[in-house]
Formats: C-alpha cells, structure tokens, sequence
C-alpha cells in the first residue's frame, strides 16, 4: 500500500481543521446569537450521548442499517437488472426510464402511509417492511441513470470486436460493458447508500416497529429532548458517511484505472 502523502495529508488537515472550525462556529452562535433558541451546546450533544449509551444506540440503529442494507440490495438489484434490459432489448427503454423517473419524483413521505397499509405491521422484532421498500425506492433511480450512462461509455471499438466474432449484445454486456460501467455503478452506489439509510429512517415513521432510529427521533421529539434529538442526528450523519467512504474506498481498490492509477 501506498503511504500518506503530502497531497492526501493536506486533504486530512483541512478535513480536520474545518471540522473544528464548524463546531468552534457551533458552540459560539449557541452561547451569543443563538442563545434563546433550542440549540444544544457540542458539551450537551456529548454529555446526552454518553447518558445515552452504546446500548441505545447500537439497539435502535442495528434495526436501521439492517433495513436500509437490505433495500438497497433489493433496489439496486432491480435497477443493475432493468439497465441490462434495456441495453439487451433497446425498444423496451422507454418504459423502464418512465417507471425510474416516476419513482423518483413520488414523494416518499406520501408514500409511506399507502406502503405501510399495503404491507402491514411487521411482527415483533422484525424489520419494517415499509422502512425496507423505501429504502429500495431511494436508490432504485440513481442507480439505473449511473448504470445506463456506465454502460454506454464502453468503446465502440471493443464492442465491434465482439460483434466481429459472432458475439451478441449479452457477449458485449458481460464482457466489455460491464467491466466499463464499473466505476458509474460504483458511483451511483456510493451516492445511494446514504440515501438508503434515509428512506429506512422515513419508513420507521409511519410506526408499527418497536426499535429503529425513526422511533427514537419520535420519543426524542415528543419528550423534548433537544440534545438527544441532536446526538441522534449525528449517529445518522456518522453511519450515513461511513457508508459512502466505504464505497468511495472500494472505488478505489476495485477500479484503480479510473483514477488514473495503474492496476
């Protein structure tokens, strides 16, 4: 492996310092101008966690990061599988694009209550259904625009070597598209994790779960508890980036060239 280097280690230190400066920024705006509000100090978002405890929170989002895993393999599935299609079988283009736009302009908070009637209440300890759908229909349309595009940018002079040697439109798909849209896919994925993880939060709204981070931001609410509310909301934003490094991470183990780095 590579070490650091002084370009990545500026990048570091300026991840670093600006992060302070937000919270320096933070603390200073609760304690003058934002004094009345209802704005926790970062001692009182730390002092609510720590009360809190791993038991909490590893309870409620264990339940989430399930959900929202799931319904990202189910909705990046079908959108991987629906931008295939359509490069196998081009006339049916028009309809799979209509179904992705229409899915990404419903609104998900209207949704969720038809979605949470349609599937039920999920037994005891189980995950949320609703949570689960909405996380797939979070991620379905990025993923079949970045796949659509990876695909399409595969040379033609590779796809014509394919076709010279009696190959179809599947030999020119498994063989050269895909190897080319891999860092498309990878991209749209690395966008769609986190909001996987928001359609989960949004389906646990609609109720009927008994663990889950939409259910601890409902009591966080309703008990007037600003700190806990704020320190919930930083789990979210924590669990939200650690799912997108991790495929930025893989983009770069998995695809090296598109950076222009050798394999």
């Amino acid at each position: 492996m590579r070490g650091l280097t002084p370009e990545r280690a500026r990048t570091l230190a300026a991840s670093a310092g600006g992060l302070l400066a937000v919270l320096a920024a933070w603390w200073l705006a609760t304690l003058t101008v934002l004094a009345d509000a209802r704005i926790p100090t970062p001692p009182e978002v730390v002092r609510s966690v720590a009360d809190s405890g791993w038991g909490f929170y590893s309870t409620h989002f264990s339940v989430t990061v399930e959900e929202a895993a799931v319904g990202f393999l189910y909705g990046n599935l079908a959108a991987l599988v629906l931008a295939s299609v359509v490069l196998l079988v081009p006339f049916a283009e028009p309809v799979i694009m209509q179904v992705a736009v229409i899915s990404y302009c419903l609104p998900i908070v209207a949704v969720a209550p038809v979605l949470y009637l349609v599937i039920g209440v999920p037994d005891a300890g189980e995950r949320s259904g609703t949570a689960v759908a909405l996380a797939a229909l979070s991620v379905f349309f990025t993923t079949v625009v970045g796949a659509l595009l990876g695909f399409r940018s595969a040379e033609r002079t590779s796809l014509d070597v394919i076709s010279v040697y009696g190959g179809g439109r599947f030999q020119q798909l498994r063989r050269v598209q895909l190897v080319s849209a891999l860092p498309a896919i990878i991209s749209a994925l690395q966008i769609a994790a986190p909001a996987a993880f928001l359609g989960a939060i949004l389906g646990e709204y609609v109720g009927g779960i008994e663990r889950g981070v939409g259910l601890a931001l409902k009591i966080a609410q309703q008990n007037v508890d600003v700190a806990q509310a704020w320190g919930i909301g930083f789990g979210c934003a924590a669990v939200a980036g650690a799912a997108y490094a991790a495929f930025g991470l893989l983009a770069r183990l998995v695809t090296p060239w598109s950076r222009g780095v050798p394999g």
